[in-house]
């Protein structure tokens, strides 16, 4: 009877394992994969609204990626052009613009506290306007997409083959925080340029090298 009773919970306990196991296997991924790294970032920011609700184009943050081997983080300046007159959110800013029509007075300057964070940056007061001895400083974003020192790899390259943004990023208008969404390995890479080769991109016939000193000279 105590056999049996041991027996019954080994069985119980290895099938509890194995059902943990199963679902984290599609959890595990090589040292290097950082498929689905989506750090939070110093200020949220959203593409999803950016890219997707009022359709920014990528290159208007990114230029980097038409020009370099690098798209580039946007720079506080880049920011500020629309920044310097959207504070805060549509329904926010309109509200006060109503009150104030009401109350036949100047509307207040909304600004939503994520926005704060880039004023504060930027070396803005509530108003803002410079404050004085204070230096802008650079707004320490966390890189998502990150390729090993061996690999070389040139937006400009893929971007004037015709290589969309979200062949490799993923649906980043729909992103509310920014996430690797490809695997970025080597075999992910190579099977790429294979299909691009045989299929061309856009209708268009490319010749996508496989050669090991394209990525690692």
């Amino acid at each position: 009877m105590q056999r049996m009773i041991v027996t019954v919970i080994l069985v119980v306990g290895l099938g509890f394992s194995l059902m943990v196991l199963a679902s984290g296997v599609g959890l595990w991924h090589l040292p290097d994969n950082q498929q689905g790294y989506s750090p939070p970032q110093p200020i949220d920011y959203s593409h999803r609204l950016h890219a997707g609700e009022l359709n920014i184009n990528c290159r208007f943050c990114h230029s980097g990626a038409w020009e370099s081997r690098h798209a580039g983080i946007p720079s506080t300046d880049v920011c500020m052009k629309c920044h310097k007159f959207v504070t805060d959110s549509f329904d926010v800013m309109q509200a006060e613009l109503k009150r104030a029509g009401d109350a036949k007075e100047k509307p207040q300057t909304m600004v939503s506290d994520e926005l704060r964070k880039l004023y504060d940056a930027f070396g803005l007061d509530k108003d803002l306007k410079p404050i004085d001895g204070v230096e802008p400083k650079s707004i320490p974003w966390v890189r998502v997409h990150n390729l090993p020192d061996y690999v070389r790899f040139s937006h400009k390259a893929h971007v004037t083959a015709g290589v969309s943004c979200q062949h490799c990023h993923g649906p980043v208008e729909s992103m509310e925080r920014m996430s690797q969404f490809s695997s970025l390995s080597m075999g992910w890479c190579v099977d790429c340029h294979r299909e691009s080769t045989e299929a061309g991109i856009n209708g268009k016939q490319v010749h996508a090298s496989t050669d090991c000193s394209v990525c690692h000279h």
